[in-house]
């Protein structure tokens, strides 16, 4: 697989990358969650080609970095390992909400450290904005680990260009995480000109609509309520799911045309919109991963991308992306 840069700070790392969330919260039960599937996941990435691997925190919540240190071993320095802090997590692991203090960016990373059993971050985000801490104060922090070797280079997720530029201010920001996709390109107004702009990297997260673009998304309902995220998010429920399966039957139908699945050509679109874009499309289990790899190789004509272009135009799909608490987090 080809390398991409992250920003313009040195950053390099594979053109794709593997989300890790799911290996251990937001999809699925507790109970269908396999560690050693995960772990032979995570292998499977490697010798794909796949060296950019992205974690956070919350995710479990510290599940899934003790997942990650365990794969690290023995290939360190051959990785990009990438994650995120920002949340209040409590001893009984729920999250009750923001925290980008300067005490807890310290904190956060700390424990990420000792979860990963290495020394350092490659790439280090601000999660999601806290309204009460100045961004100049939380990238300062992120900063003064930067200055104590323990990382390399910072990052921040689902913030607007503004923020953006406030934060690049006070020390150079080499990454923005945020949802993008077909069905979701808000970035594309305002976010994604401030990173070119700036010279930082956007790495999509979600580049498959949670599942939804690749044609095996199921209701709301469908979903268990405690432990998967989409359950409880708008455009997998009622009508809006309806119309939502009918963007995808689109875009299985032009995949079918082009020879390729649905997620190939989805993320296919995503490597098409810049050498400065590295999709992390998630998965649980190597089945899927294969198929997601090879869209590095397919090659979208702009008869292609024009297509795409009229069946997904900005706005296109129906209903917010997250619930209500979740949206609030979004700094916009």
């Amino acid at each position: 697989m080809n390398n991409r840069s992250l920003g313009s700070q040195g950053l390099v790392c594979s053109a794709l990358g593997l989300g890790c969330m799911g290996m251990s919260f937001a999809y699925g039960t507790p109970e269908s969650r396999d560690s050693t599937e995960a772990l032979a996941t995570l292998e499977a990435a490697y010798a794909l080609g796949i060296t950019h691997f992205d974690t956070a925190e919350v995710y479990g919540p510290w599940q899934n970095e003790e997942l990650i240190g365990a794969f690290l071993s023995g290939r360190r320095q051959k990785l990009t390992i990438a994650s995120k802090f920002g949340f209040t997590i409590g001893e009984d692991r729920r999250i009750s909400g923001l925290d980008g203090s300067i005490i807890n960016a310290k904190r956060a990373c700390e424990g990420t450290l000792k979860r990963l059993g290495t020394d350092y971050l490659d790439l280090y985000y601000l999660h999601r904005l806290d309204p009460a801490t100045p961004i100049e104060d939380t990238v300062g922090a992120m900063a003064e680990l930067v200055r104590e070797g323990k990382v390399r280079y910072l990052g921040l997720s689902e913030v607007s260009a503004a923020t953006l530029k406030r934060a690049h201010a006070v020390h150079p920001i080499s990454a923005l995480q945020s949802e993008y996709s077909l069905w979701e390109r808000g970035v594309e107004r305002e976010v994604l000109p401030a990173c070119r702009e700036l010279g930082i990297g956007l790495v999509p997260y979600c580049p498959l609509g949670r599942g939804f673009l690749t044609g095996t998304a199921r209701r709301a309902e469908d979903y268990a309520r405690d432990g998967d995220m989409r359950a409880h998010q708008p455009r997998f429920q009622a009508d809006n799911f309806d119309r939502n399966q009918a963007l995808s039957r689109s875009l299985g139908q032009l995949a079918a045309k082009k020879g390729c699945s649905s997620a190939q050509l989805a993320i296919a679109w995503l490597l098409a919109q810049g050498p400065d874009i590295v999709p992390i499309p998630g998965t649980r289990r190597r089945t899927h991963l294969a198929d997601n790899v090879a869209a590095s190789h397919v090659s979208l004509a702009s008869c292609d991308l024009m297509a795409l272009e009229e069946m997904f135009p900005r706005g296109a799909a129906f209903g917010e992306r997250y619930g209500q608490t979740q949206m609030a987090w979004v700094d916009r």
